[in-house]
């Protein structure tokens, strides 16, 4: 089973290298502003639309970035394969979440999100405010391309072709298209259960393993494939981590999510 979470008081003077991934989506600048004015002693910053998405995609609203960029990332923030790294962002946030994702895509293995926000992990870890720079590595990324699905994936699956459960992120009432605050279409993937992924914290923390269980086990088979995805592909990522860390044996996130599917594809209300 495996552990994404990890708390202030497991690494408290231990070798890791931090990664700073504060946002906030009603304003992009907010996350590098909070860096600069303080952050986790030997923190990178790691921006959600400038590193963790290319923005310049039409797959979606946060598309999934190309290898290409993502060894690029990982090279100039001096990474090495068998680092321990943890990621933290404002807490109970997806943002460290997309971040675990890409870097076990790209096979980093010894990841893992503080539990606690930054709010928390201040009281207790060192803090500093200049910005880290580590030297360039020549790191290379074992891609696990199996976590990861695509638009094509998707309709294959709806289709009955590709075996996998797909489970929407979203809040229950953009799931069945009463109410679509952002995107152009209401409803959801056809197929696909609804787990709203606000249930997976609570106070700014994300729950505990023994209550993830609780919360997800009997949401589907946890011995067959399960598809994530949420409106743009970000809130999935919590999703994605939780249950994984809940026994789930074969998890895989489409990053594009309904964001993407809704250019083409047909939706289901309910």
């Amino acid at each position: 089973m495996n552990m994404v979470f990890i708390e202030c008081k497991d690494i408290e003077g231990k070798e890791v290298r931090f990664i700073d991934t504060r946002f906030d989506l009603g304003n992009a600048n907010a996350g590098r502003e909070m860096y600069n004015v303080e952050h986790l002693e030997g923190a990178v910053y790691w921006d959600l639309e400038k590193d963790l998405s290319d923005m310049n995609s039409k797959y979606g609203r946060h598309p999934m970035i190309s290898k290409e960029k993502m060894t690029a990332l990982v090279q100039q923030t001096g990474l090495s394969i068998d680092d321990s790294i943890v990621i933290y962002d404002q807490g109970g946030s997806p943002f460290a979440l997309r971040a675990y994702f890409l870097l076990e895509w790209a096979g980093f293995s010894n990841i893992h999100v503080l539990r606690e926000g930054f709010e928390e992990a201040k009281k207790v870890l060192p803090l500093s405010k200049e910005k880290t720079n580590y030297n360039i590595s020549t790191v290379s990324a074992n891609w696990k391309d199996e976590l990861y699905v695509d638009i094509e994936t998707v309709k294959r699956i709806v289709a009955g072709e590709v075996e996998s459960q797909l489970v929407d992120a979203r809040a229950n009432i953009r799931y069945r298209g009463e109410v679509e605050p952002i995107d152009a279409i209401a409803g959801h993937i056809p197929t696909a259960l609804n787990y709203d992924w606000e249930q997976l914290k609570k106070d700014g923390k994300f729950l505990k393993q023994e209550l993830l269980i609780e919360r997800l086990n009997g949401l589907t088979d946890k011995s067959k494939p399960v598809t994530v995805y949420c409106g743009s592909g970000v809130t999935a990522a919590p999703l994605y981590a939780s249950l994984k860390e809940a026994g789930y044996e074969n998890v895989q996130l489409y990053v594009g999510s309904y964001s993407d599917w809704i250019r083409e594809n047909e939706v289901e209300k309910e």
